[in-house]
Order: C-alpha cells, then sequence, then structure tokens
C-alpha cells in the first residue's frame, strides 16, 4: 500500500507555492516603493520551508512572468538577468534550512539582496545602451541604482519577517491560545 504522505505533501507545497505567487503578483502590481515587493522573500521562505524544496522556484518565476505580462517590461536580455537574480533566495533558502533561528534567515536576505543588486545593475548596463561599456559607465550605472539599495534591502527584510513571522504566528497561535484559555 502506498503512503498518502507524499501526495499529502505535495498539495500542500501547491498551496503554498499558489498563495506566494498570488501574494508576490499583488506586491508588484500594488503601488509601492521602487525594489520593494515580496518577491524574493517570498522565494527564500518557499526555498526554506517546502516539503518539496525545487517548487521553490517557481515561485518567484511565476510571479515575476504573471505580473510581467501586465508591467512594462525590460529589454530581454535584462529580464533573464532579473529572472535568475531573483531565484537565488530560492536556493539561499534551500540551503539555510540546515541553520536555525533568525541570523542565516537574515543573513540569506541580506545576501541575496546584493546580489539582485549586483546583477540586475550590471544587467543594465551591459544590455539597456544607457551607459558607455567601460569601467566608468559600470560605475555610472551602479551608482545611479545606489538610492534604491537601500530600499530593496529594507523591503526584503520586512517582507521576509511578514512571512516567516506569520509562518509562526500560525504554528503557534493554537499552543497559546490554549495556554491563554
Amino acid at each position: 500500500m502506498q503512503s498518502k504522505k507524499p501526495r499529502a505533501d505535495l498539495w500542500m507545497d501547491l498551496g503554498l507555492v499558489i498563495f506566494l505567487v498570488i501574494f508576490d503578483v499583488a506586491t508588484r502590481l500594488m503601488p509601492h516603493p521602487p525594489g520593494v515587493t515580496a518577491v524574493a522573500a517570498s522565494a527564500l521562505f518557499a526555498g526554506r520551508t517546502l516539503r518539496i524544496p525545487a517548487l521553490a522556484v517557481v515561485v518567484p518565476l511565476l510571479a515575476m512572468a504573471l505580473s510581467g505580462a501586465v508591467l512594462a517590461s525590460d529589454d530581454g536580455r535584462i529580464s533573464l538577468v532579473v529572472y535568475a537574480a531573483i531565484t537565488v533566495p530560492a536556493f539561499a533558502g534551500m540551503l539555510a534550512r540546515r541553520r536555525h533561528g533568525v541570523v542565516p534567515v537574515v543573513a540569506a536576505t541580506i545576501s541575496c539582496s546584493l546580489i539582485f543588486f549586483a546583477a540586475s545593475n550590471f544587467a543594465v548596463w551591459a544590455f539597456s545602451g544607457m551607459y558607455p561599456l567601460n569601467v566608468q559607465g559600470l560605475a555610472q550605472c551602479y551608482a545611479a541604482a545606489l538610492p534604491f539599495l537601500d530600499k530593496t534591502v529594507l523591503g526584503d527584510l520586512i517582507w521576509t519577517a511578514v512571512l516567516f513571522g506569520g509562518a509562526w504566528l500560525v504554528q503557534c497561535a493554537p499552543a497559546m491560545a490554549r495556554r491563554a484559555s
């Protein structure tokens, strides 16, 4: 007789993937400060929490594709780099499973924000035609993007806290309610 646990895990994971994709699309389509969306945080969350970790990569890619269908698109080469960079938190979440506590999650969040900043702005420099393709142009591109870096890092940290804190509340609320009564 085949165990029903793998099937239940799949359905639980698919439900979480659908929730996270809808959540991400909403944060991208609603008015928000530039660079402050939940996509990276949800990819990290998915990588850390899904029972089937490979599904974590689906979360940012599907969210970006669905919201990108509504939003103005970049040069395809820039979009390709952005899509690749936004999957990094999913892999970081998978790696962070081995470590417990807040510190590994915060470290992964900040690292992924910096990797995204470096990769996406490198793509803008390389493919947009806005900057000369030399060291000075690259420096100009990164300098022009600096005002968005703190917002991206802070936004990723806030959304990460919302997702992980919300999951903690969902898991602990029944026990806290029993103790309170």
